[in-house]
């Protein structure tokens, strides 16, 4: 299993923004994520490409430290993420705890379940890769955003997005009252199809790294394996 724990980024002098992001989060079909502890929400996924999908929409504002842990873990069918144990959820404690040494640069970390160097290496790679993906997500302006969602709308199925056809950014610059050209060099500056050419490179990184963290597993993974933890 893949767990998220993704904590708010200078909540002492911010509002609570955790109820605005479990609402975004909720309208992503197969997920689900709760409030953990303070400004802090955890959730659980089986998909690589899902959690490639909330890790981006989190960095997108600016406003999250972003923790991925890889590997086995416990959790009760209908359960609460809260009830979960096991090394994904240590590792995903050490994986936001990571991301907060680098909220200078894109603040996200990939954690394994398992100390087995070829695991360790895989998530170091998955996190390298959705670092630069979600450098890209970050520099994004407001103007910018605007194009890349409406495409994004557009553009239906996963396989067509980044695709920017013309058909598509014509449709657009009708949509948003603006020029095509202003399209195109919205698409172009913006890494639209940089982003999703490489996502797929981030979701096989991530499946990767979970296979070899259970292949890795050695029988005294499991110490410390409960779910809590300060925020």
């Amino acid at each position: 299993m893949y767990v998220l724990t993704i904590d708010q980024r200078g909540s002492t002098s911010d509002v609570d923004r955790v109820p605005e992001l479990l609402g975004d989060l909720g309208s992503h079909p197969g997920v689900r994520f709760e409030r953990s502890v303070g400004d802090e929400v955890q959730g659980v996924l089986q998909d690589p490409a899902l959690v490639v999908d909330v890790a981006l929409h989190a960095l997108r504002s600016g406003h999250w430290y972003v923790g991925i842990g890889v590997g086995p873990g416990t959790l009760p069918p209908d359960a609460s993420p809260r009830e979960g144990s096991g090394p994904a959820f240590v590792a995903a404690r050490r994986a936001v705890e990571r991301a907060k040494s680098a909220a200078s640069h894109v603040p996200a970390a990939v954690v394994a379940g398992s100390r087995e160097h070829e695991a360790v290496v895989a998530c170091a790679n998955a996190e390298a890769v959705l670092r630069l993906v979600g450098g890209l997500v970050q520099a994004r302006t407001e103007a910018q955003w605007r194009v890349v969602d409406a495409l994004r709308a557009k553009s239906g199925a996963a396989t067509e997005q980044g695709s920017g056809r013309h058909g598509l950014q014509k449709q657009v610059a009708r949509e948003l009252g603006i020029t095509e050209q202003s399209v195109s060099r919205a698409v172009l500056r913006s890494g639209w199809q940089e982003e999703w050419a490489a996502r797929p490179a981030v979701e096989m990184l991530l499946a990767t790294a979970h296979r070899l963290v259970l292949e890795n597993l050695t029988p005294g993974a499991q110490d410390g394996d409960d779910n809590r933890g300060e925020a």
